[in-house]
C-alpha cells in the first residue's frame, strides 16, 4: 500500500503511534482482571489447552492494528506524479560558414585544420539541441551546404561530407558571409548568428567582405569569425607528387585578422584566433556561452490521495474483531 512515490500531506500524526506500545503495556498489566481466576491443586484433569485460548490476545491485536491504519490515514498519504514540460522562449539561428581551401589542409592541427574544424563543429553542434543550424562551405566560391534546420542528424551528416575539393580553390571570404547572410536574413528566431571560419585572406569572389559584413548589420546578425593556423610558418600543400597525392612543404601563414576583427565588430560579433586544437576547442564553448538559447521548464504535479484506503482497512480489521469476540471468542472475552 506504500510505494517509492507514497508522500504524506500530514506526517506529524504519525506521533500519534506512540500510543501503541503505551497500548500495549496497558493490556499486559491489565490482563488479570478481565481473565478469571481459578486455582486448583493440579492440572491433571484437564487436557492441552485450545487453539482459541492462545489467540485470546488476537482482538486487541486487531484493535491496534486498526488504530495504526487510521493513524496513517490521519497523515494523508498520497502519490506523486511529477510530469515536465520544457518550452523554448529563445531560439537561436546559426549558420557555420566554413573554409574549404586548399591551405584548410595544413598540418598544424592534428590531423589537418579541416578535420580538425569538423571534429569541434560537431561536439558544437551536439550542445545545440534546440536551435536551428545551416551549413556553408566556400572557397573560391560558396554554396549552402545545409539551410538552417531543427535535425541535427542532417547537418551532421552533411558537416561529416565536407572536404577539399568540392569548389574551386581560393578564399572568398566576402562570399562565404553573403552566402550565410542570405540563409538567415528571413529567419524570425530572436537571435541570429553567423559562425565564420578562415585561415586565409580574402583573394576572390564578387562580393566584398566589408559589403556582407554591412548586409549581416542590417538583418541583425552577429557574426563570429575565428581565424585558424599557427603563428609563423605550418606544413602545407605546396604541389601535388607523382601519384597525384599532395606534396607538403613549410609555408608561411596568413591571416587577415585586421578583416576578421572588423567584421566582428561591426556585426556585435567577436573575433577569436585558434593556433592550435585545444584553442579552437575552446573557441566554439565560448561561443556555446555567449550563445545561450533560453529554456523555461514548467513542472506539473499530481497527487491522489490514499488515505481511504487505510480508512477501509481499520473498519475491516474493527469489524473482524467484533466478528470473533460475538462468535468463536465468545467464551474467552
Amino acid at each position: 500500500m506504500i510505494g517509492e512515490n507514497i508522500a504524506f500531506a500530514n506526517p506529524e500524526f504519525f506521533w500519534l503511534l506512540l500510543l501503541l506500545p503505551a497500548a500495549i503495556l496497558w493490556y499486559i498489566f491489565k490482563r488479570e482482571k478481565f481473565s478469571p481466576t481459578l486455582k486448583m491443586p493440579g492440572l491433571s484433569g484437564f487436557g492441552k489447552s485450545s487453539l482459541l485460548s492462545k489467540l485470546q490476545a488476537l482482538p486487541f491485536a486487531l484493535r491496534l492494528l486498526a488504530l495504526a491504519a487510521v493513524i496513517t490515514g490521519m497523515a494523508r498519504p498520497q502519490t506523486l506524479d511529477v510530469s515536465t514540460r520544457t518550452k523554448t522562449t529563445r531560439g537561436i539561428d546559426i549558420v557555420m560558414a566554413i573554409d574549404v581551401s586548399t591551405s584548410m589542409l595544413a598540418r598544424d592541427l592534428k590531423p589537418n585544420r579541416l578535420a580538425a574544424l569538423k571534429g569541434v563543429a560537431t561536439e558544437f553542434i551536439g550542445k545545440r539541441p534546440n536551435d536551428r543550424i545551416g551549413l556553408v562551405v566556400y572557397a573560391g566560391e560558396s554554396y549552402t551546404k545545409t539551410p538552417i534546420t531543427t535535425d541535427k542528424a542532417i547537418v551532421l551528416r552533411a558537416l561529416k561530407e565536407i572536404s577539399y575539393g568540392q569548389l574551386n580553390d581560393g578564399t572568398a571570404i566576402g562570399m562565404g558571409l553573403a552566402t550565410s547572410v542570405n540563409r538567415l536574413k528571413d529567419s524570425k528566431a530572436i537571435s541570429k548568428v553567423i559562425i565564420l571560419l578562415t585561415d586565409g585572406v580574402n583573394n576572390t569572389g564578387f562580393i566584398e567582405p566589408k559589403t556582407a559584413a554591412d548586409l549581416a548589420l542590417e538583418y541583425g546578425i552577429k557574426t563570429y569569425t575565428i581565424g585558424l593556423g599557427t603563428n609563423g610558418n605550418a606544413p602545407s600543400p605546396v604541389g601535388y607528387n607523382a601519384d597525384g597525392s599532395f606534396r607538403f612543404g613549410m609555408r608561411q601563414v596568413e591571416i587577415d585578422e585586421a578583416l576578421l576583427q572588423e567584421i566582428a565588430q561591426v556585426t556585435g560579433g567577436q573575433y577569436f584566433r585558434a593556433t592550435d586544437n585545444d584553442q579552437l576547442e575552446a573557441i566554439y564553448d565560448e561561443i556555446n556561452k555567449l550563445e545561450k538559447t533560453e529554456i523555461e521548464e514548467i513542472k506539473y504535479s499530481r497527487y491522489e490521495e490514499k488515505y481511504r484506503s487505510w480508512i477501509f482497512l481499520a473498519g475491516g480489521l474493527l469489524l473482524l474483531e467484533l466478528l470473533l469476540k460475538f462468535t468463536l471468542m465468545r467464551s474467552f472475552i
